[in-house]
């Protein structure tokens, strides 16, 4: 089948990745807040290294539970950067429990996070139909908008570049391109 271009054919975890996950809406909170954490994970590195790092991350932060990882001590969090799965980032890990309690207040807000996400893009997929890597944009008025409201409530790791790639991930975006079987 043919897939997008960037899709490493020798990996076969990102291949899944990229036909099962990449791009298909999502509107699960906990999915949503597990890739929201991984993307800004990714930041300054290539996603396949947070990708094989993904079930350490699952185990780190209590398979993403928002209220548990709001919960995390100083302590935890130390130990996580000492003994973790996970990129050794102190920031990142740190900003785990910080963006989940900013989540938990943005769901108690708009009754999901889903709901307050999805409003980004009027509750559909913006679809780009990207013909190769040089039609991808890095960022958008929807990743701006996005960015500086979740940066606003006090949220890291959530620039615009960043969250480009989450809504491309969650499927706010289809940026499959226009030969992908996948789209």
């Amino acid at each position: 089948m043919s897939r997008c271009s960037w899709v490493p054919l020798d990996k076969p975890d990102y291949v899944a990745y990229h036909d099962h996950e990449w791009g298909i809406p999502v509107y699960d909170d906990r999915h949503l807040f597990e890739m929201l954490i991984l993307e800004g994970a990714q930041a300054g590195l290539s996603w396949y290294t947070i990708l094989k790092r993904r079930d350490g991350y699952r185990q780190a932060f209590h398979n993403f539970d928002p209220i548990k990882c709001a919960a995390l001590t100083d302590v935890v969090l130390e130990q996580i950067l000492v003994t973790g799965d996970i990129i050794r980032n102190r920031l990142k890990v740190f900003s785990v429990r910080k963006n989940a309690l900013v989540f938990l207040l943005i769901q108690k807000e708009f009754g999901s996070f889903s709901q307050y996400l999805w409003n980004f893009v009027e509750g559909k997929p913006l679809v780009n139909n990207p013909e190769s890597m040089a039609d991808i944009q890095a960022t958008s008025p929807e990743s701006d908008k996005l960015s500086k409201d979740l940066k606003k409530r006090g949220m890291s790791f959530v620039g615009s570049t960043i969250m480009y790639a989450f809504m491309q991930a969650v499927g706010m975006v289809n940026d499959h391109f226009t030969n992908c079987e996948f789209r």
